[in-house]
C-alpha cells in the first residue's frame, strides 16, 4: 500500500516479524473485548439499604422434632421503569437440628450466590425438588409426597418465585375445578356408604381428600381416586381410563 509522506522524516525503525505478531495479537484482543455481551449481570446490595424485604417459611417434617425456617430476601431491579421486577437476593436457614448445620451452610451460601451471578434462577426449585432422600420421603398435611428435606426446601423456594412473579404457576380452567369437585364428592359419598364416618372423618380432615385415595405419579399428592373405571388426580387432573 502506498502512503504519502507530507512531513519529514526524523526516526524510522524495521518491525521484526515477533514484534509484528505481537502488535495483531494486541489489536485481537482489544477487538475481542469491545464485542463481549455479558448475558447475564452480577446482582449487587443498593447502596444505602442495609435491609431487604423478604418472606420467612416454615418447614415442619416428620422426620425431626424441630422444625426449619427458610427465609428469602429480594431487592427489586429498575425501580420506576417499566422494566421493574422483584428476584430473589439472598436465602437463610435456620434450626435448632444441628444435624443439618453443615450442608445447610453450604447449600444457603451456594444458592445465595446463584441469586447474585443473575440470570434465570427458576431452575433451583426443580434442581432441588429432584433430590430423593435413600431412606425415604414423608407426607406433607394435604396428601402430597416429598421426597426429601431437601426437596422440601425446593418447593418453598417455589412457592416463593411463584409470589414474586418469576414462575407462573399451571393452573386448572374453572371447567376443569368444577368436573374434579364433582368427582370428589362423589368419592367421598361412594366411600361413606363402605366405611364408617367415624373413623374416617380425621383422616379426611387432614388429608382434604378422600381417604381411599392414592399417589399420584405426576404430581405427587395423595389424591388419585377410581370413578368409572378411571383414575383421576383430584389435585393436579391427571386422568387415565382402562
Amino acid at each position: 500500500m502506498t502512503v504519502k509522506i507530507i512531513g519529514k522524516i526524523v526516526d524510522y525503525e524495521v518491525l521484526s516479524e515477533e514484534k509484528q505478531k505481537q502488535e495483531k495479537k494486541k489489536t485481537k484482543v482489544e477487538k475481542s473485548s469491545d464485542n463481549i455481551i455479558r448475558m447475564t449481570e452480577s446482582v449487587k446490595r443498593p447502596e444505602g439499604f442495609e435491609s431487604l424485604e423478604g418472606s420467612t417459611y416454615k418447614i415442619k417434617t416428620p422426620m425431626d422434632d424441630h422444625a426449619l425456617y427458610v427465609t428469602i430476601n429480594d431487592i427489586v431491579l429498575n425501580t420506576g421503569t417499566d422494566h421493574e421486577a422483584r428476584r430473589p437476593f439472598e436465602i437463610f436457614i435456620n434450626s435448632k437440628n444441628m444435624d443439618h448445620f453443615q450442608w445447610i451452610v453450604a447449600l444457603t451460601r451456594l444458592m445465595s450466590a446463584v441469586f447474585r451471578k443473575g440470570g434465570d434462577v427458576t431452575f433451583l426449585a426443580e434442581e432441588l425438588q429432584a433430590v430423593f432422600d435413600p431412606k425415604g420421603g414423608y407426607f406433607k398435611p394435604g396428601g402430597k409426597y416429598v421426597p426429601s428435606i431437601v426437596a422440601d426446601i425446593g418447593g418453598v423456594v417455589e412457592h416463593h418465585l411463584i409470589k414474586i412473579g418469576l414462575i407462573v404457576p399451571d393452573e386448572l380452567s374453572e371447567q376443569q375445578q368444577l368436573i374434579l369437585k364433582q368427582k370428589r364428592v362423589e368419592a367421598e359419598a361412594a366411600e361413606s356408604k363402605t366405611t364408617d364416618l367415624n373413623i374416617v372423618s380425621d383422616t379426611v380432615a387432614d388429608e382434604s381428600y378422600p381417604a381411599s385415595a392414592t399417589l399420584c405419579n405426576k404430581c405427587n399428592t395423595k389424591a388419585v381416586v377410581v370413578m368409572d373405571n378411571c383414575a383421576t388426580c383430584l389435585s393436579c387432573g391427571y386422568s387415565k381410563c382402562g
